[in-house]
């Protein structure tokens, strides 16, 4: 599969790299001259120091014939533009464009297919949406749905007095009344996939597969209960909070899949919303736009604006200003004071175990929702859920089982999996179990893997048709 990337930031360069791993042929196109040196010494794929949306680059980088071209510069006119000239000029099967303009969006261009876009991804909707999904479960922990499988994955961070830790997991698989699997453990920024003789330390983060009823009893061992979240602050006017802010108020303009996701939360007419920003003039368009919510000009940094707003009071604090160390601080200040559920939301996938060891509830990366988005629209086909954990080191993949691959009609012990790799859950029909080794993996389930980044393109070949 050949793939060219405009723009080698962040979300550009993460995409590359796991394409790369994979073994699939990556171009990159980087205007900035600094940040295309950065790139070509740490990946393995052509970088051309140019604009994308510039004929003869696009010519230079192979764009005839390539399957996709993903536009992932900060400026959505250069991603629309350089989508556009690819689809007059080349054949490229796919073309992906970020759109950071809530007006662009609201256009639906990836539906009527305008300047020959195929798919848009919005970093505001998606990291709202996925601040919304764990709104939907209570805000207790992340939470990573699947298209099939009914089960989820969520994060426990295991403090000295937990009652995972100092336990292996077989003994907790024994004493906890709930049926789980842990997928995997980060300890000390190093990520394993255990076994049931691994021991769980004071300080790792595990991620453990269960369904919802299971996860309720877990996180109630844990002490935390779900909770009505009524009274909700959200610090920051800009996009992202902008759309949690029109969500959790069920306005007709809103996402429609969104909406249903939270439309038991929004019905809740006891619920109060404050929403705090610290411009001004943004404040009065926020005052126009939410009559229903209480705006209010602050800064949440400054002393003594939790009492002087009867913040302690709240429920839930959802920060999601553009400064991922301020959104930190203020969770970890809520907390302090009593508020019982805190959402923030990163810039940087890194710094998600440090919120998670920090006894942050969620924490949200933009640039994780993103690269999890467009790899699942690449993957697309037998793959229906990607999830990428650990900046790319560890992957977790919904498939469904095509009838003549090598894993269909064996037992799961039979199935040849490559190293660190494990399966997770099997859904077949209406059945969603966690296998062991007896369980029979049919042609058309659905399957749950779990795999270290540099196995996944083996991995996929077990699952799909030779």
């Amino acid at each position: 599969m050949k793939v060219i990337i405009v723009g080698a930031g962040a979300v550009g360069s993460e995409i590359a790299k796991q394409l790369i791993d994979e073994k699939h042929d990556v171009v990159l196109i980087e205007k900035d001259r600094e940040q295309a040196a950065y790139v070509s010494n740490r990946l393995d794929c052509m970088v051309i120091q140019d604009g994308g949306n510039n004929l003869e680059v696009l010519r230079q980088a192979g764009c005839d014939g390539a399957d996709f071209f993903i536009a992932v510069t900060n400026s959505d006119e250069v991603n629309m533009v350089a989508c556009a000239l690819v689809d007059s000029e080349f054949s490229v099967r796919f073309k992906v464009a970020r759109v950071r303009s809530v007006e662009y969006s609201a256009a639906r261009i990836s539906e009527r297919r305008l300047l020959g876009i195929d798919y848009i991804v919005n970093p505001g909707t998606e990291a709202a949406r996925a601040i919304i999904q764990s709104l939907q479960y209570g805000a207790l922990s992340d939470v990573m749905l699947f298209q099939y499988a009914r089960f989820q994955i969520r994060t426990v961070s295991v403090t000295a007095d937990s009652v995972f830790a100092g336990k292996s997991l077989k003994e907790l698989n024994r004493t906890m009344e709930a049926t789980f699997l842990v997928a995997a453990v980060l300890r000390d920024n190093s990520y394993t996939i255990p076994t049931g003789q691994t021991e769980v330390r004071a300080g790792d983060t595990l991620y453990l597969i269960a369904t919802e009823s299971d996860f309720d009893k877990i996180f109630a061992r844990l002490g935390k209960e779900k909770r009505e979240l009524n009274r909700v602050v959200v610090v920051g006017g800009g996009k992202v909070g902008r759309e949690v802010v029109r969500y959790l108020l069920k306005r007709p303009d809103s996402d429609s899949s969104l909406r249903r996701m939270v439309s038991a939360f929004a019905q809740n007419r006891s619920r109060r919303l404050k929403l705090v920003e610290r411009d001004y003039d943004v404040c009065k368009q926020l005052a126009e736009q939410f009559p229903e919510a209480l705006v209010i000009n602050a800064d949440i940094s400054d002393e003594g604006v939790f009492e002087e707003e009867r913040f302690t009071h709240a429920d839930l604090l959802v920060a999601a200003t553009d400064n991922q160390e301020l959104n930190m601080v203020s969770a970890l200040y809520a907390r302090s004071l009593g508020i019982g559920r805190t959402i923030v939301l990163l810039n940087k996938s890194s710094y998600l175990p440090v919120a998670a060891s920090l006894g942050i509830d969620v924490a949200v990366s933009v640039k994780q929702t993103m690269v999890n988005n467009i790899l699942t629209f690449i993957r697309r086909g037998a793959v229906t859920s990607v999830y990428s954990l650990a900046e790319g080191r560890i992957e977790i993949l919904e498939m469904t089982v095509d009838a003549n691959c090598r894993a269909a009609g064996k037992k799961v012990m039979e199935i040849k999996l490559p190293p660190d790799s494990l399966i997770l859950a099997v859904t077949h029909n209406d059945e969603h179990v966690i296998p062991g080794g007896e369980h029979v993996v049919h042609p058309g389930d659905h399957v749950v893997l779990i795999s270290a980044k540099e196995h996944v393109g083996k991995l996929e070949e077990v699952f799909s048709a030779p």
